[in-house]
């Protein structure tokens, strides 16, 4: 499952106890997130894209041949926010599951002064989710495939964002 970074505090709380594992960083802070995520029923592989990333893609990668879900913020830790980064591409290249796109828009929110815009829904807030079409990824595909693949899912996040901001209109 792939998503912006931004949509983290409601992706986290929607999709709570299901057993799906993420991606921590293995720093002090990702301790600490590791900490709070786990309460809410998640798994973790520790890494990031600037340390220990392949190993954390290689325990997702044996996490969900043992048929559990991984869930990617697929532009962070660090962005550019709203720009995909590859791993969740690859991820399901080497497992051969699909990757899900999917949005998720809070009616009344905080936004952060924070690189990726982080949203907090304010309480009571309704949030609409979106889910796109799942992405294939053949196992055989080469980097253009790859690259193809994952400009498909920045471009399916787009349209998602806008079909949950229509699920809130009134």
């Amino acid at each position: 499952m792939a998503f912006w970074h931004g949509r983290i505090l409601p992706a986290t709380y929607y999709f709570r106890r299901r057993g799906i594992v993420v991606i921590t960083s293995e720093n002090f802070d990702g301790e600490w997130i590791a900490g709070i995520i786990e309460r809410f029923g998640y798994g973790t592989a520790r890494g990031s894209t600037s340390r220990g990333g392949l190993k954390a893609l290689l325990q997702l990668t044996r996490d969900m041949q043992s048929g559990k879900p991984a869930g990617f913020t697929v532009d962070g830790p660090r962005g550019p926010a709203r720009v995909a980064q590859a791993g969740a591409v690859w991820l399901a290249k080497a497992t051969g599951n699909p990757v899900v796109p999917f949005h998720l828009e809070a009616s009344r929110h905080w936004t952060l002064r924070s690189w990726d815009r982080t949203q907090i829904p304010k309480p009571f807030a309704m949030v609409g989710l979106a889910v796109g079409e799942p992405i294939e990824i053949a196992p055989d595909a080469d980097e253009a495939d790859l690259e193809a693949a994952r400009l498909l899912l920045e471009s399916r996040l787009g349209a998602l964002e806008a079909r949950a901001l229509a699920l809130l209109a009134p």
